[in-house]
């Protein structure tokens, strides 16, 4: 059982997460203990992060907080707890406990591994680089150089990647050939996608195609200045922009020379309205998505509603390997929480959306603000707003990068020999494009 053993936190931070922890708001602790940053004394932690996983049911992590908090500076309770907090997806804490491991016991290659998989987890991937080349010397290809080129990629280091990248022998365990293959190609999308963009900390569009292969079909108008880089917090969506979206996936097939014969309807509503706006925006008979069907744009408004129907674990489980012909586009596409699949096309990258049938916020007749209900009209009917939208851009800010057809079009004409090859793997972080989140 965990107490403070009548001691004072040492922080303001520690302080009120007991707070919370004396609440019930277990979250909020946890909220406190990254607030308070890596120097918090590792043993007054443990005892926080102990009474919140007694209270979880983490009897896994409660142990090695107990163990931490008997002998705070012991190596292996120091792993332990680190280990602990990774696969519990609290990797920020883990990282300075795995740290304090390697200060003692340098050359530890297991626990630099545990240590970049944490720094990984929580998209700092400069430091997970730094950390593997400081281990070169004694490292296997497989999964150390692996890894060291996956987060050069990830931090936007291309030369240090391609450097690695030509050491890299071919994996003897099979079990390491699609991600060989995988990597592969995120170093060639990048030499091909070189010719069109800068693919610098900004270049939002270059760093999706690179990472997952992805064409984004437009950009955020709003704090790209500020923070956000051509990536949404939280939208209220529009006909207008659904239309705008679509109108890019028309520019990016033809200017790709891909010619689908058919839209592919999901089952959830938001994807069957977009799909029939699509068909008509497109030119193409609409019918119900079927597994194998090529030659088809399959459309999504946003996958993760997709992963919420009955069918819907099924479907993207025969979306991640590739069909002859088969264009998956996404409108909305979670950039925090990423779809277990990656489109070849998404429209826009939110954090939180509500799409333009759903429950909009809106103004009242008392001018006060207040939550409309969702739009039950009929899919056909939803969809015949889209098609008749005003698809120009929104004016917003200025601050964004102009984004003309002319510019997108010569970045699909320069990828094009690179796009539509391979799974669909999940992007496992949001790459070197920073921006900012909102809770």
């Amino acid at each position: 059982m965990f107490s403070r053993r009548n001691r004072r936190p040492k922080t303001p931070e520690l302080l009120k997460a007991w707070e919370c922890l004396d609440s019930g708001d277990i979250p909020g602790a946890l909220r406190q203990l990254r607030a308070g940053g890596e120097e918090q004394p590792l043993g007054e932690v443990a005892l926080v992060v102990g009474r919140a996983a007694g209270a979880a049911g983490f009897d896994d992590l409660q142990q090695a907080a107990a163990a931490l908090v008997a002998r705070p500076e012991h190596a292996q309770a120091l792993f332990d707890f680190g280990y602990a907090c990774v696969e519990r997806g609290l990797s920020y804490l883990a990282i300075p406990a795995l740290r304090e491991v390697l200060r003692g016991n340098p050359g530890r290659l297991g626990v630099v591994r545990e240590l970049v998989s944490a720094y990984e987890r929580e998209g700092r991937h400069r430091e997970a680089a730094e950390e593997l080349a400081r281990h070169e010397a004694d490292f296997a290809d497989w999964p150390d150089r692996y890894l060291l080129v996956f987060n050069a990629i990830m931090s936007g280091d291309l030369a240090l990647a391609r450097r690695q990248h030509a050491l890299l022998r071919d994996p003897e365990d099979p079990m390491w050939l699609p991600t060989q293959a995988r990597q592969s190609r995120m170093l060639e999308r990048a030499a091909a996608v070189g010719a069109a963009t800068a693919l610098d900390l900004t270049d939002l569009r270059g760093w999706q195609y690179v990472l997952g292969g992805t064409v984004l079909g437009t950009l955020s108008p709003y704090g790209f200045d500020a923070g956000m880089t051509g990536r949404y917090a939280w939208l209220q969506d529009t006909p207008d922009q659904c239309l705008r979206g679509l109108l890019r996936l028309r520019t990016l097939l033809d200017a790709a020379e891909v010619r689908p014969r058919s839209v592919s309807l999901l089952p959830d509503r938001g994807s069957r309205i977009l799909g029939l706006a699509a068909a008509e925006v497109l030119g193409l008979p609409a019918e119900p998505f079927a597994a194998g069907r090529e030659d088809t744009v399959v459309v999504a408004y946003d996958l993760n509603d997709v992963a919420g129907e009955d069918e819907g674990p099924e479907i993207l489980g025969q979306l991640f390997e590739r069909t002859p012909g088969q264009v998956l586009h996404e409108h909305a596409s979670s950039w925090t929480d990423t779809p277990v699949v990656t489109a070849d096309s998404v429209t826009l990258l939110h954090q939180s959306v509500v799409a333009p049938w759903g429950e909009q916020l809106r103004q009242g007749a008392d001018g006060d603000v207040e939550q409309a209900p969702a739009d039950d009209r009929p899919e056909p009917e939803l969809a015949a707003e889209i098609t008749g939208a005003d698809p120009t851009p929104d004016e917003a800010d200025g601050e964004t990068p102009r984004d003309s057809d002319e510019a997108f079009t010569a970045f699909v004409t320069a990828t094009r020999t690179t796009w539509l090859r391979g799974d669909r793997a999940r992007l496992s972080s949001s790459g070197p494009v920073p921006s900012s989140r909102f809770t």
